[in-house]
């Protein structure tokens, strides 16, 4: 009999905990497949929408895992432990990792705000972090800067956003200024007139805004011309270094000078007392 009673138990719990075990295998089973189906139409979703695929792709993970989070619990649920506890635990032991890495975490969020607000692209000449560069990428942790000089540098999403941004590509054009000294003895007039020349001469200088060239500074050695033109962004660079070489060659040409620092040395002879 005692026997008897024993199996009954234990063929009483098999079922009993087999059917529990059984159902949470089902539930995990179609309840992962049901979300990533629905990650699988969050992600179309995104790209319907032409979101910034860094972006899309971290909605669709943080979906899936929540998806994920959920099927886990409910299968758990179903074999009749208290999800509630459950759920005190995971939370501490989030605290816990969030704590542990505060650093990792800011980063992230701190990419999402840039991702979502966009204050540049990939493509664009910035300075932010305390570096330049042409952003080449930006995924959630950092930011990937190509250098003029052809180095890669990888600054932390968080010294972007906790730091002002420059960025060099944002508007179709750009001004470059200039400042050019001439000596008192040399032709202001004809000084003027050769820039003008110049600028007119270069056809990457747009004639709208218009380009302005007068006189900014009587300084202590040259009187120095202040000349600003407008040009579109690409063309920057070789507008600055161009035109700089464009007017020494001319005024060298035209005999204006320009004056640079110098020291006049007086020696004076000492007599004998």
């Amino acid at each position: 009999m005692e026997i008897t009673k024993y199996i009954d138990l234990v063929i009483q719990y098999g079922i009993e905990y087999g059917l529990r075990i059984a159902g949470a295998i089902a539930i995990f089973i179609i309840g992962k497949w049901v979300a990533h189906k629905l990650s699988g139409i969050v992600a179309k979703l995104l790209t319907r929408a032409e979101v910034d695929k860094t972006l899309s792709d971290f909605v669709v993970s943080l979906v899936d895992i929540l998806l994920l989070v959920v099927v886990i619990l409910a299968a758990v649920k179903n074999l009749g432990v208290d999800t509630t506890s459950l759920i005190a635990i995971l939370g501490a032991a989030g605290l816990a990792v969030g704590l542990a890495l505060q650093g990792t975490l800011g980063n992230i969020g701190s990419g999402v705000i840039l991702i979502l607000f966009r204050p540049f692209r990939v493509g664009d000449f910035i300075t932010a972090g305390g570096e330049s560069g042409t952003v080449r990428a930006i995924t959630l942790f950092n930011t990937e800067m190509l250098t003029p000089d052809n180095k890669v540098i990888l600054v932390p999403n968080s010294a972007i956003a906790s730091s002002s941004i420059t960025n060099y590509s944002a508007m179709r054009t750009r001004r470059v200024d200039f400042v050019f000294g001439i000596g008192y003895d040399d032709d202001l007039k004809l000084a003027k007139q050769t820039l003008q020349e110049i600028i007119d001469a270069d056809e990457r200088i747009l004639k709208e805004p218009a380009s302005f060239i007068g006189v900014g500074e009587l300084g202590e050695r040259a009187v120095n011309f202040t000349v600003r033109v407008w040009v579109n962004a690409a063309d920057y660079w070789g507008v600055h270094f161009d035109t700089i070489e464009k007017v020494k060659l001319a005024f060298d040409e035209k005999g204006i000078t320009i004056p640079y620092p110098q020291m006049d040395v007086h020696l004076q002879e000492k007599k004998e007392a």
